[in-house]
């Protein structure tokens, strides 16, 4: 493997520890200059998944850690933007700046070579330790020499017996390209889990054992601090790109029976297609149990699992292990919903849109006194009716604006949108994931 190409304008081979993170020899020069004690700032360039791994380790070492990233969210090709923030703003809660939409310009150090600094487009970091973490792309010199063919995604094209346009040499791991199962097209995607899945097709296959290897569904999770992040599919950013009619269902909720002592939180994103209910792709965030329902989406992904099948899947329960309705059975269920034109909602970006353009509409927060004076929306256009009294006092809201309503996690909020539509207000919707799933800025009373 070797990292892609420097994205970097300024030299960085008379300066030292930098490093591209590309080399055992990196993470042991890393150690070195670590434990010398000089180091009390470091810069990561890139917010993929390695350098959020990083990260947490250097913080652990009492480094203040910053991430520059040139696109506007951390982990962008597994996360879409609102996903991503709240990932981010638990990093932030854990010391680690945050720096989206910036790209590096340079480095600049001291007469010795020592580093001192990272300079961005948006100002200069100071850094003792910069690591480029920017990501990776196929070496298929040894594959070009040899006459191979390489697919136009730059990396060894192979047949699905992963073999080369020579029958006789096979492929695999990091090097090569995969079919994507939802887009039944090539891809690049080096993750370790291919290349050993690879590796036994590969054997099998040499071994006159006739084997296909099927395709991938880009299946990942990483771990930061207390949360963990996963996603698999297209992300809903990547769906719409490739012109599907989009349903998308964000639904947090503990990971197991709410009143287990030792539940905890995760939010669920489902990418789905209007058209056929498939899902198309989920995220799943926090610091409750991520891993386990990613694979599950994984086995049905591959089978081509609708919203619909998903919400009737007979999945194991135990207070321990989940909630008595799954939180992915809960979600396909809004998917379903959706698709089915009887929940009506905007995303978090759709609202924050909305406010940030200045549009008319009301903000209709459904929950009880007490919830609101905990933790409470800043917006001017915020209307505080509680469910229970909906029914008698919903002649307060204008029957000409649109209404979006929240909650804690939405439910409430859609059971306001048919109370709402009940008595004749037809331009209503709820915020999907609720409060608990703005990803921006609210007001909190301890």
């Amino acid at each position: 493997m070797v990292i892609c190409p420097n994205i970097l304008n300024v030299s960085t081979r008379k300066l030292k520890n930098i490093f591209k993170l590309n080399h055992p020899y990196d993470a042991n020069n890393i150690k070195i200059a670590i434990e010398s004690g000089k180091v009390k700032n470091a810069v990561i360039v890139g917010g993929g998944l390695i350098g959020l791994e990083v990260a947490e380790a250097l913080v652990k070492s009492e480094i203040k850690v910053t991430i520059v990233e040139m696109l506007d969210r951390l982990l962008p090709k597994m996360l879409d933007r609102e996903m991503s923030i709240l990932l981010m703003r638990n990093m932030e809660a854990n010391g680690i700046d945050v720096s989206v939409c910036n790209k590096v310009l340079g480095f600049e150090g001291d007469d010795q070579g020592n580093l001192q600094a990272v300079v961005t487009e948006k100002g200069t970091i100071d850094a003792q330790l910069a690591l480029i973490a920017v990501g990776v792309k196929p070496n298929t010199k040894l594959a070009e020499d040899a006459g191979l063919e390489i697919s136009e995604n730059g990396a060894i094209k192979v047949n699905e017996y992963l073999q080369t346009s020579n029958p006789d040499i096979y492929a695999g791991g990091d090097c090569i390209d995969n079919v994507n199962l939802v887009l039944n097209r090539r891809v690049y995607l080096p993750l370790g889990d291919l290349a050993n899945i690879h590796g036994r097709v590969i054997a099998n296959n040499i071994a006159g054992k006739r084997e296909k290897f099927p395709g991938v569904l880009g299946t990942s999770i990483c771990k930061v601090f207390d949360f963990n992040a996963g996603a698999i599919g297209l992300t809903e950013e990547m769906a719409r790109e490739n012109d599907y009619e989009v349903v998308t269902a964000v639904v947090p909720g503990p990971d197991k029976a709410h009143f287990y002592p030792t539940a905890k939180g995760i939010f669920i994103k489902l990418v789905g297609d209007k058209k056929t209910g498939k899902i198309l792709g989920a995220q799943i965030i926090g610091p409750g149990d991520v891993a386990k329902r990613i694979n599950m989406l994984s086995v049905g992904m591959f089978h081509g699992i609708t919203a619909q099948t998903l919400a009737k899947m007979d999945l194991a329960y135990a207070p321990p292990f989940a909630p008595a309705m799954d939180n992915l059975i809960t979600a396909a269920n809004v998917l379903q919903n959706k698709i089915d034109g009887i929940a009506k909602s905007l995303t978090a970006m759709e609202v924050k849109e909305r406010l940030d353009k200045k549009m008319d509409f009301i903000l209709l927060d459904v929950r009880s006194p007490k919830e609101v004076e905990s933790i409470s929306l800043p917006y001017e256009n915020v209307v505080n009716i509680p469910l229970g009294v909906l029914r008698d006092r919903y002649h307060e809201l204008p029957m000409g604006k649109e209404i979006v309503i929240f909650c804690k996690v939405s439910l409430r909020g859609y059971e306001a949108q048919k109370i709402l539509e009940e008595k004749g207000f037809t331009n209503v919707k709820f915020m999907d994931g609720g409060i608990i799933s703005w990803p921006f800025q609210c007001i909190v009373n301890n």
